[in-house]
């Protein structure tokens, strides 16, 4: 029978045998406390402030949080019959390389796989695999990873293809240097910095215009080889100019898609900046054994899916 409350619980007693006692339901405890497991997944808090403001012992939680750790949720997603797709990959210690694809416009990942690297076929695989649920890709976002262009042009040849422009941008950058020793390296630096702000088809001619002209003038240079006369081999004596020329030439007709369709993200930020914050999150608790580690990774993806 009930016998009033303790503790903001309903209490009980027992006809036979006098026992007092209070109700437990398990499942209704696992549910609360997995409230705090997802803050502690995707919210930064740490086991001091999760026992403070939930009122369970910190030993409670972490028996808990291991539990939950243990297992790998099953990825939920809200897709629609047409998304428009975002591939990449990072990299975490002890050869951890998760590589998601991302629904640009909902902000949801539709698949996800973790491994060692960025490879051909485990990529053609995933886009199969998303093919393969109906959902039909109206355009990918992606760097200028080798085996990512290989699968994509393999699986989806016929998808619209936008090579990520600020990653074009930053390497070029990168390569040419924060001051280049030569005229041609800080002029074609001035035309890498553009190429992420160009907006309209006016812009995009310019921008062609200046780097065909910059072509011209600088042709007979970046083309100047050096030789090692005991060896045979040669090499491109401005290697970095003509590396960061290269990678703009090549990557020009999969570069401006996005000025026919607006709705094609011209970049991958989105996924990198998801990337930064998932980091974030996991370096705050850095001390997970590494299969732990992983099934964090599962998790965040899992819970931020949900939001």
């Amino acid at each position: 029978m009930k016998w009033g409350i303790q503790l903001n619980k309903q209490r009980f007693k027992c006809k036979d045998c006098g026992q007092l006692f209070t109700s437990n339901n398990k499942s209704v405890s696992d549910s609360n406390k997995e409230i705090w497991f997802r803050n502690w997944v995707i919210g930064k808090d740490t086991f001091d402030k999760l026992s403070v403001e939930s009122g369970y012992s910190k030993s409670t939680l972490q028996r808990y949080f291991s539990k939950m750790l243990s297992k790998a949720p099953i990825l939920e997603f809200n897709s629609t019959d047409e998304i428009y797709l975002v591939i990449d990959g990072t990299y975490f210690p002890n050869d951890i390389c998760l590589v998601v694809y991302r629904n640009f416009h909902l902000k949801s990942t539709q698949l996800y796989r973790m491994t060692n690297g960025e490879h051909f076929e485990e990529i053609a695989e995933d886009l199969q695999n998303l093919l393969s649920l109906g959902i039909k890709i109206k355009s990918i976002t992606s760097d200028g990873d080798k085996s990512s262009i290989k699968a994509i042009k393999k699986v989806c040849p016929r998808v619209p293809f936008q090579r990520c422009l600020v990653h074009i941008s930053r390497m070029c950058r990168i390569w040419l240097t924060q001051n280049p020793k030569h005229k041609s390296g800080f002029e074609l630096k001035q035309i890498a910095v553009k190429i992420h702000h160009i907006d309209s088809e006016y812009k995009r001619q310019l921008w062609l215009i200046e780097l065909i002209q910059w072509e011209e003038r600088y042709r007979d240079f970046i083309n100047q080889k050096s030789y090692n006369i005991e060896t045979g081999r040669y090499w491109y004596t401005h290697k970095m100019v003509k590396r960061s020329f290269t990678v703009i030439k090549k990557a020009i007709p999969n570069m401006f898609l996005y000025l026919k369709d607006d709705k094609i993200p011209n970049s991958t930020n989105s996924l990198e900046s998801f990337f930064g914050h998932l980091k974030g999150n996991l370096n705050i608790h850095r001390g997970l054994s590494l299969a732990n580690r992983k099934n964090f990774l599962k998790w965040y993806l899992y819970y931020k899916n949900q939001t």
